[in-house]
């Protein structure tokens, strides 16, 4: 019973160590705290959400005999497009896009009506000129949303017609279906079933959180153990009856510990100051940030053990938060990368802590029980693989 109970002592030792060096540095832990959350408020206060419509020429040919005012197609393009002017010159067109006065063309056909008799389809070409691929997508599907509603509005003149040449042969049924029904015989309704939906900055709150207590575990507890080899203390333990189990346990403990005030008091911050819902049973998130502490710090404690300097400890940590920001589906979701970039973004913490914040906080419940397992399968590895190397360089040391 004794050595159990001096195991416990040790441990709580270096508890009491880790949470004494910490708050001996208090700047750290409020920048770390604040720092983001400032951000997040700016961010929300300072993004609408809102994209500005895009400035659109429509090229209408004369031979099209398609209507030639502005603001019969404004009324197709919806609020999205701006439709600045109707012209009947590519030409000029073109011109002024080159010249960066608008962000597409939507060129009509000849003749579509003709073709359209024919049998025959026509083009509606979508020009634009952009490098940045995701204004292109974005200025292609709402200009191609504006060339499905010129289509609908070929296909009502050539049912318009058609009903007045029948009508004008005798056949009084031949207008029963309206020509616009005819064209569009369905149209879209958009039913939302989340139970809210949420602002820009309750939709990245929870992902906020889980970004600062995955940079703060890895951040402190690499720079911790770092700092007991190269200052000489990794010595002491070694002559020690310390194990290199007890050593991360210690640290574990510790900074999960920190990590759970900081959780709490960046969520205090989320809901009161931000807004942010929280839907989420208390004790599943006490969870999910558990298993995320732990992840952090095992990855944390990973990096400790492969640098062999606090600068390259610091640097370490620093791509880890970089490419957090990238891959974790903070920025673009996980699904817009290859398989090979996926399974990168999954061994990130974050990664499924973003997730299961997101859902326990904005749904109230997740599907996602998987990414809890990821959480632990993640602690465990890279915990096991610290404890080895930490023991071969107690024992070499």
């Amino acid at each position: 019973m004794r050595p159990f109970l001096r195991v416990i002592w040790r441990l709580l030792a270096f508890v009491g160590k880790e949470l004494i060096e910490t708050i001996r540095r208090p700047g750290a832990i409020v920048s770390l705290i604040l720092g983001p959350f400032l951000i997040m408020a700016i961010f929300g206060l300072g993004f609408s959400g809102i994209r500005r419509p895009l400035e659109t020429i429509v090229v209408v040919p004369p031979s099209s005999r398609l209507p030639a005012t502005v603001a019969d197609y404004q009324e197709l393009a919806g609020p999205a497009l701006h439709v600045a002017d109707v012209v009947g010159e590519r030409a000029e067109a073109e011109s002024r896009l080159q010249a960066g006065a608008v962000d597409v063309l939507v060129i009509a056909p000849d003749d579509p009506e003709g073709a359209f008799r024919a049998g025959k389809r026509s083009t509606i070409e979508i020009v634009v000129d952009q490098v940045d691929p995701v204004e292109e997508n974005y200025a292609t599907i709402l200009g191609s949303t504006l060339a499905d509603a010129v289509n609908r509005r070929i296909i009502e003149q050539a049912v318009e017609e058609g009903q007045e040449y029948a009508i004008g042969a005798g056949n009084e049924e031949a207008a029963v279906i309206p020509p616009d029904v005819v064209s569009a015989p369905t149209e879209a309704k958009l039913v939302n079933l989340a139970p809210l939906a949420p602002t820009v900055t309750s939709y990245f709150g929870p992902a906020v959180l889980a970004l600062i207590l995955q940079h703060l575990a890895v951040t402190l507890v690499s720079m911790s153990l770092v700092r007991e080899r190269s200052s000489g203390v990794m010595e002491l333990f070694r002559i020690s009856p310390v194990t290199a189990a007890e050593v991360l346990a210690g640290k574990v403990l510790a900074y999960t510990l920190l990590g759970f005030v900081v959780a709490g008091l960046t969520m205090l911050l989320l809901v009161t100051f931000l807004g942010v819902p929280s839907f989420a049973d208390p004790g599943s998130l006490a969870l999910v940030v558990g298993l995320l502490l732990v992840a952090s710090i095992g990855l944390g404690l990973l990096i400790a053990v492969i640098s062999d300097s606090e600068r390259q400890a610091v640097q370490l940590a620093l791509l880890t938060l970089l490419a957090s920001v990238f891959f974790s589906g903070f920025v673009l979701a996980i699904d817009q990368f290859t398989p090979p970039v996926r399974a990168i973004a999954y061994a990130l913490p974050v990664t499924h802590g973003i997730q299961l914040l997101q859902d326990l906080m904005l749904r109230g419940t997740t599907i996602h029980l998987w990414q809890a397992a990821a959480l632990a399968v993640i602690a465990v590895v890279t915990l096991v693989i610290a404890w080895v190397l930490l023991r071969r360089n107690m024992r070499t040391a």
